[in-house]
């Protein structure tokens, strides 16, 4: 059985680490390059960055930034925000990022995940997704939606259809992240992230709503996740990352340990 994975997420705002409830009401909370660095000190198995605002600005992503915490870290390093294009996402991995993250120009124009595969290699091309739950329809008959720009734009898409496509089209992961979950510290989408799961072949991480250990335990197994995204819950200092993979560890979860 395969280690289950915890990672950080570095929500990126102008430069500074940021963090939000629902995708509104975002506060500016430190500096990305420290928490980084801290984080892999602790024993992190892989750290996310996005540039929250790039795709709604309409800019490129923060190389500079990238660049900085790219130096503290030798774990996996995964980016995303702005990324519209093959050349975009070359220059992520050129500035130290190991995988990149697609989700609204993939949205917009789905060829974009077959390319950054075909280019740079299943493995490395990750698709995220942000949800919001709806009334199940036939429009929408998982009962949830994908919503592009920051949570700002609804598509119309279903989230099960959306995600069996992204895995077609060469996705090597998939982030499940509920905006209805998202920094409310009262854990993660269990339905949504098993549903997703149970219907892919390819890895899933589940992101959104981490408050307490036992969140996680929920999502990496009820919730069939491989992964489980953490943020306010370390950011705040409440939890630390070799603090929870222990508490997981002694409930029967396999993580990586660091010694």
């Amino acid at each position: 059985m395969l280690s289950k994975r915890i990672i950080a997420c570095l929500d990126v705002r102008d430069g500074q680490l940021a963090k939000s409830v629902k995708f509104v009401d975002t506060q500016d909370i430190g500096d990305p390059v420290d928490k980084a660095k801290e984080y892999y000190d602790d024993g992190l198995d892989e750290l996310v960055f996005y540039d929250i605002t790039a795709s709604s600005d309409a800019r490129s992503i923060m190389l500079d930034v990238v660049e900085k915490v790219a130096r503290q870290i030798y774990i996996p390093f995964s980016v995303g925000g702005g990324i519209r294009t093959l050349d975009d996402a070359n220059q992520l991995l050129w500035a130290g990022a190991e995988k990149i993250n697609v989700n609204s120009a993939a949205v917009q124009r789905p060829e974009l995940i077959a390319e950054c595969a075909h280019a740079i290699g299943n493995q490395n091309t990750v698709l995220s997704m942000d949800i919001l739950k709806v009334k199940a329809s036939r429009e929408f008959p998982s009962g949830y939606e994908v919503v592009i720009n920051g949570g700002r734009t609804p598509m119309g898409i279903d989230a099960l259809e959306w995600a069996l496509r992204g895995e077609e089209l060469g996705a090597g992961e998939l982030v499940v992240n509920s905006i209805d979950a998202d920094g409310t510290r009262e854990g993660y989408e269990i339905n949504l992230t098993r549903m997703i799961a149970e219907a892919v072949s390819i890895p899933v991480i589940a992101s959104g709503g981490a408050g307490k250990p036992e969140h996680l335990l929920e999502v990496l197994t009820d919730g069939k996740a491989d992964a489980a995204l953490v943020a306010s819950m370390v950011h705040y200092g409440d939890y630390t990352v070799s603090g929870l993979k222990s508490w997981l560890s002694e409930r029967g979860v396999k993580v990586r340990m660091r010694y």
